[in-house]
């Protein structure tokens, strides 16, 4: 089971404040559908793959992932929240030793643009420190320029470099 999760609210006060809890079981079943149609989507053209191969990677990798759904021991899934209670994004985290691994987080589509993935991942260090952790891992793909962007300015490096060139 999830431990309960202390709300973070983030100092600056031109930026968002937001609330990270663990996710609900009806948020969850939408989460996980929505994050293996994305992922899905991301897999497929870095793996070759046809959409229908993609989709069923991405369900594959999910269930090992996350065998136990919710409940899975080491992974905190939580549902991040705006100062009046909107649900603004998500967040999952494998809290492995040594270090944890981001493995998604998500700004809902209406909520883009106003500072939220930037208050997601400052309270997902936070928790992770809070843990006893010194370090945070995450992957994103090439493509996913916003993404990378926000981590550079979160002072993220890369330790690691896939590339690949058409023939």
């Amino acid at each position: 089971m999830l431990a309960a999760v202390a709300g973070y609210r983030r100092p600056m006060s031109t930026a968002p404040q937001i609330t990270l809890r663990p996710m609900t079981e009806d948020e969850f079943t939408s989460w996980h559908e929505r994050i293996g149609v994305g992922y899905a989507a991301a897999i497929g053209p870095a793996r070759a793959l046809t959409p229908e191969q993609a989709l069923e990677q991405s369900h594959k990798e999910m269930r090992q992932l996350l065998p136990d759904g919710l409940a899975t021991e080491g992974h905190l899934l939580w549902s991040a929240c705006a100062a009046d209670g909107t649900l603004v994004g998500d967040l999952w985290i494998h809290a492995r030793k040594p270090v944890p691994f981001i493995y998604d987080i998500e700004v809902r589509e209406d909520q883009r643009g106003h500072g939220y993935g930037r208050a997601i991942m400052l309270a997902g260090e936070e928790e992770c420190r809070q843990r006893g952790f010194d370090r945070l891992d995450l992957n994103v793909f090439g493509y996913n320029t916003t993404a990378i962007s926000l981590y550079d300015s979160l002072g993220y490096v890369v330790i690691s470099q896939q590339m690949r060139k058409e023939l």
